[in-house]
């Protein structure tokens, strides 16, 4: 046995270049600089694209509700390829609404609760859809029923059990 892994161990000589010497490491010179030299000017900074400046965004009065809800509202025709997505990996399409949209604390206040966390279901999950069509009219049906509420759209796996999609399609008319 210790033949046998004597004899494994044995591999083809390695040729060592002379013609630089090894240094040891004396750390890092101090002309060195990972980080480019800070800007005077904020505006002066650039991004490398066309735009010169980051625009700051409000963070008190911006709520975001759902994926897709920083961008402006969804076309009929947007809101159907995104369904389309949805239907397309075979999984089912379900509206719910809600006056809040946003996760909040109203009933109780200790850690772990907060309501807001699941909306009201607008009638049964769309099982077995296969058409963007019937989905668009039912996200009017129930705008129409709730102009105060926002109206998401999920997509439940029934293989994962969980949901896999959602967005926001409507906000209140306020």
């Amino acid at each position: 046995m210790a033949s046998i892994s004597a004899s494994l161990a044995v591999s083809a000589p390695v040729e060592v270049s002379t013609s630089v010497p090894n240094r040891a490491f004396s750390g890092l010179s101090k002309s060195a600089s990972f980080f480019a030299p800070k800007s005077v000017n904020p505006l002066s900074i650039n991004n490398g694209s066309r735009v010169n400046a980051m625009l700051v965004v409000d963070p008190y009065n911006n709520l975001k509700y759902e994926t897709l809800s920083y961008l402006p509202p969804l076309t009929d025709e947007q809101i159907a390829k995104q369904v389309d997505y949805i239907i397309r990996n075979g999984w089912n399409p379900c509206v719910e609404f809600d006056r809040v949209g946003s996760v909040h604390r109203t009933n109780f206040s200790g850690s772990g609760y907060y309501d807001g966390r699941y909306w009201i279901m607008w009638k049964l999950p769309m099982f077995g859809c296969t058409d963007s069509a019937a989905v668009l009219r039912e996200i009017a049906e129930c705008a129409k029923a709730h102009p105060d509420s926002y109206v998401r759209v999920l997509g439940f796996s029934a293989l994962r059990q969980v949901q896999c999609a959602g967005f926001l399609v409507k906000k209140p008319s306020v």
